[in-house]
């Protein structure tokens, strides 16, 4: 403010001249007049400049510009001025924390984009999104394997081409044009050649605009579970064929003693024959399905000891001699072997072997002849034990299906009488409880060869409960 200062002086100044000069009073009253007013005009700009000098000062920087510093300010601009202030305070403290709102959003967004597709594509759900023209603008890789198609980031595949399967398209369009939030349908359809059964859940994502919308459809696998829930049912009907079967034997010639049809003792003990042995018959399979569930369930105790195979072999032959014998059928029982020690419960792999014999000597006709052998391969450390029989055989395309349980070739069935539970069980005890494998081939008419193998015993041989 230097400058207004230096001309009010000068103006004062001239003011004063004029009074010394003679003639000019009048002049000098102007002058006197015109340098009081520029003064308190100078004092007026001056404090006007100097406020908006503190209000450049105040808004550059609010919170470091004291109170004190604007009392130069007139009372009604300092008020307006401070309820300014605090109002730009706290919209700048609201800008803020909206400011650190979007950038948390932003972040959670940016995770969830960087999780969610590594999670989508580790799924084994396929999950497939089309949007509203009916292109597929997402498709995972389980998707990918089950439709055939591998999609281009530039051109999205069409999902008419795509999807070949018509009930799987009519039910994504159909989620879409009713704007259907959550709708679960069980297709089922051929997947390489083979029928498989999916639980698919379509979801309708509603976007901006009249028809904009993306379908989003999750397609399961439930083909096991129907095999499971199958294999179910008929387990439970064949287990009550088979327990109806010997209860009703047992339940006639029980009411034929109780009405006194057996006239003599021959009679009597012949239906008591029968009582017994069906009710034999219904113990073996109750115990072959509580051996089987045990192993299954993890709660059978199995005592694994070294023990040689040879013996085992042997000891289930002479058991069996007699058995044998009654159809007169020749049973040929293995040499001896210098070392086939292998880490088993004795007594579980003698039931394998007993199992298999009485299943070769039920299918061989009278005449017949069937052969135990025993192989030790030291190279692979493994032994392998057959039975091998001159029996009718069996059919290719039921191979596959003997070690399962209640299974019984039809065939076969007139032959001998049988729960279907004794090759299973040979193939828990092998696989589930010592690690070995089971084998069978056959050839319709000249007989079968069942058999086993087993890892040979090691020095750390457990003998403690598995």
């Amino acid at each position: 403010m230097g400058w207004w200062a230096c001309l009010t002086a000068l103006v004062a100044a001239a003011g004063g001249l004029s009074l010394l000069l003679p003639g000019t009073l009048s002049a000098g009253i102007l002058w006197l007049t015109a340098c009081a007013a520029g003064v308190g005009l100078g004092a007026v700009l001056w404090r006007m400049l100097n406020g908006l000098d503190e209000l450049c000062l105040r808004l550059e920087d609010p919170a470091a510009y004291s109170e004190e510093k604007s009392s130069s300010l007139p009372a009604p601009f300092r008020c307006a001025l401070q309820k300014w202030s605090i109002q730009q305070k706290e919209r700048t403290e609201q800008l803020e924390s909206e400011n650190r709102r979007l950038l948390l959003e932003l972040q959670q967004c940016r995770r969830h984009r960087m999780w969610g597709q590594p999670i989508l594509n580790t799924i084994r759900d396929a999950v497939l999104v089309v949007n509203e023209q009916d292109q597929i603008i997402f498709a995972n890789p389980a998707a990918q394997e089950l439709l055939g198609f591998c999609p281009e980031a530039d051109s999205p595949p069409s999902l008419e081409t795509t999807v070949t399967e018509p009930l799987l398209r009519e039910k994504i369009r159909r989620c879409r044009s009713g704007r259907i939030c959550h709708l679960r349908h069980e297709l089922t359809f051929d997947v390489h050649s083979r029928r498989r059964i999916f639980e698919a859940v379509f979801s309708f994502l509603e976007e901006s605009g009249e028809n904009g919308g993306n379908v989003v459809a999750v397609l399961h696998d439930i083909s096991r579970e129907h095999e499971i829930s199958q294999m179910k049912n008929e387990f439970v009907n064949q287990v009550s064929h088979e327990l109806k079967t010997p209860l009703a034997s047992i339940n006639a010639y029980a009411e034929m003693l109780v009405d006194s049809e057996a006239q003599d003792a021959e009679a009597i003990r012949q239906f008591c024959s029968i009582i017994q042995n069906q009710a034999l018959r219904l113990n073996r399979m109750i115990e072959d399905m509580l051996n089987i569930s045990r192993i299954e369930s993890g709660l059978v105790k199995v005592n694994k000891e070294n023990h040689s195979i040879a013996l085992i072999v042997r000891d289930a032959v002479e058991m069996m001699q007699s058995y044998a014998q009654e159809k007169n059928i020749t049973l040929h029982s293995p040499p001896p072997i210098l070392y086939d020690q292998a880490c088993v419960d004795r007594d579980m792999i003698s039931q394998a072997v007993i199992n298999l014999i009485s299943n070769a000597v039920k299918y061989t006709p009278a005449g017949g002849s069937v052969t135990v052998g025993l192989e030790v391969d030291e190279a692979d450390g493994r032994l392998r034990v057959t039975v091998s029989d001159t029996g009718v055989g069996i059919p290719p395309e039921e191979l596959g299906r003997l070690f399962e349980k209640f299974y019984r070739i039809q065939a076969n069935s007139h032959l001998a009488k049988g729960t279907g539970l004794g090759l299973n069980l040979v193939k828990q005890i092998i696989e589930t409880l010592h690690g070995g494998r089971v084998f069978v081939s056959s050839t319709v008419g000249q007989g079968s060869t069942f058999g086993f193998e087993l890892p040979l015993a090691s020095a750390g041989c457990a003998a403690a409960p598995v």
